[in-house]
């Protein structure tokens, strides 16, 4: 039925999402309460644009770290609007981006007891499978090449920092993070929504102009 544009199957005992890969039109899904033991079967949800709405709660996969499931959840599914019956803020998909995991398609192991058993895996990919995207790189990789991207000098290493170093180099970290997650928000941005980015910068250099003209006269 690759029609079906709302499933709703809570407390049922679905331990797959495999099926729903082929749901194209699928805009909610609801599968509260069941067996869902890895979140490496959100891949099986990323091919499906139109996914706006999914109720997940009450699974194995959810973990015991609320936070650490939700971020991951919208780090891999970024389009949701809802998430177990709660929105999605702009905030949220931004923190995604640093906090959340990105998971590879899920692999099935044996157990001793000859169920089978979801592996969890965080995606790791090689320069020849980035095509020269900045974003695809590892988090040290990435926040140097964006930092290179907005003229900045990426920070040199040092093998034995002192502390007030490694305060500096966290704080340089923690900036290039922001700035990856701009980049990569960038790219679902129209004309329009370009627009108002723009206006916003222009808007914060002329402050931050100000505020240094002020810190001058003072």
């Amino acid at each position: 039925m690759p029609s079906l544009e709302v499933i709703t199957l809570s407390v049922n005992s679905v331990s797959t999402l495999e099926p729903v890969s082929r749901c194209r039109q699928l805009s909610e899904l609801y599968l509260r309460g069941n067996c869902i033991r890895s979140l490496a079967e959100l891949c099986y949800l990323q091919g499906l644009p139109r996914l706006r709405v999914l109720w997940l709660a009450e699974n194995p996969c959810c973990g015991p770290d609320p936070h650490r499931y939700r971020m991951t959840v919208l780090r891999n599914l970024p389009r949701l609007q809802r998430l177990d019956n709660q929105a999605v803020t702009e905030e949220e998909l931004s923190q995604a981006l640093l906090e959340g995991e990105e998971v590879t398609a899920p692999s099935r192991e044996g157990t001793g007891n000859g169920q089978t058993e979801l592996s969890y895996t965080l995606s790791t990919m090689t320069t020849a499978e980035t095509h020269g995207d900045p974003l695809s790189f590892g988090e040290e990789e990435a926040s140097s090449n964006v930092q290179e991207q907005l003229g900045l000098k990426p920070p040199a290493r040092d093998r034995s920092p002192s502390f007030s170093q490694r305060e500096a180099v966290s704080s340089r970290k923690n900036r290039s993070n922001v700035l990856t997650a701009i980049l990569l928000l960038l790219r679902d941005l129209d004309a329009e929504g370009l627009e108002a980015v723009h206006q916003a910068v222009v808007g914060q250099r002329q402050a931050l102009h100000k505020r240094d003209l002020q810190e001058d006269m003072d």
